[in-house]
């Protein structure tokens, strides 16, 4: 595999990327919390792209994978304004965002803030606002509290070590929420949910899709499908919503 490239923003950070230039419309694919570009979903999306000669991008943000900082150092915030700083640099004309996990919420934030720069939207599990409604609203006194005083809280994963969820993280997510008030998004997008899904419920699926208002905006449930959507007819369901966006952006 190439070696990855840096990107150094405005700010400071210093971010890995891998581009593959080609037709476009782009597609740029934007990870979850703690993943990077080398996970399952974004490899295949990649493959798929040099297949097809489709432009594409797949970067780290701060704080995760390759690229500089700590991940308790980073917020919703600063992960949304390291995407908007690589879509800006790396890539042309609007492009199709696909967006798992966290990337969800993070490409609600950038159409919301470049509509100009997004053509479609394919989300995959999307856990927008999760800060507060899948964290602080479910967290016990204790966890609040010591998150509060200490500044940090640390939570079990499945996934590796032990999450730290920093005060900052919790109070900027209460900053960037984007189902407490109007969100019209103007381009096609297909969300996926798996009917699985222990991280991300079914029930936040059908409020986002309650909540956007858009011309061309359909929920795909896949029977069985956990949160990684990793298995192949999962990852074929993603580069067939990809495809079918692009038929329509």
């Amino acid at each position: 595999m190439a070696e990855a490239e840096f990107l150094e923003t405005p700010n400071g950070r210093r971010l890995a990327y891998h581009r593959f230039s080609g037709r476009r419309t782009g597609v740029v694919f934007l990870g979850g919390l703690r993943s990077d570009m080398t996970g399952t979903k974004a490899v295949h999306l990649e493959a798929w792209a040099r297949r097809s000669g489709r432009e594409f991008l797949r970067f780290d943000y701060s704080g995760h994978g390759q690229s500089s900082g700590e991940f308790t150092d980073g917020c919703i915030g600063d992960w949304a304004e390291d995407a908007v700083v690589a879509i800006t640099a790396l890539t042309e004309d609007p492009v199709i965002l696909v967006g798992s996990s966290m990337g969800g919420w993070i490409s609600l934030l950038v159409a919301k803030a470049m509509p100009e720069r997004v053509a479609g939207l394919v989300t995959i599990a999307a856990a927008p606002d999760f800060t507060e409604d899948g964290m602080w609203s479910d967290w016990s006194d204790d966890q609040r509290k010591a998150c509060m005083e200490d500044g940090q809280v640390a939570l079990p994963s499945e996934y590796g070590d032990d999450m730290i969820i920093t005060k900052r993280m919790i109070e900027d997510g209460r900053e960037h929420l984007i189902l407490r008030e109007p969100l019209a998004v103007n381009v096609p997008v297909r969300m996926l949910q798996g009917t699985a899904d222990e991280d991300v419920p079914m029930d936040v699926a059908l409020r986002i899709l309650e909540h956007i208002d858009g011309h061309d905006i359909r929920l795909e449930l896949v029977k069985g499908a956990d949160h990684r959507f990793s298995e192949p007819d999962c990852l074929d369901t993603i580069t067939r919503s990809v495809e079918e966006v692009l038929l329509h952006a």
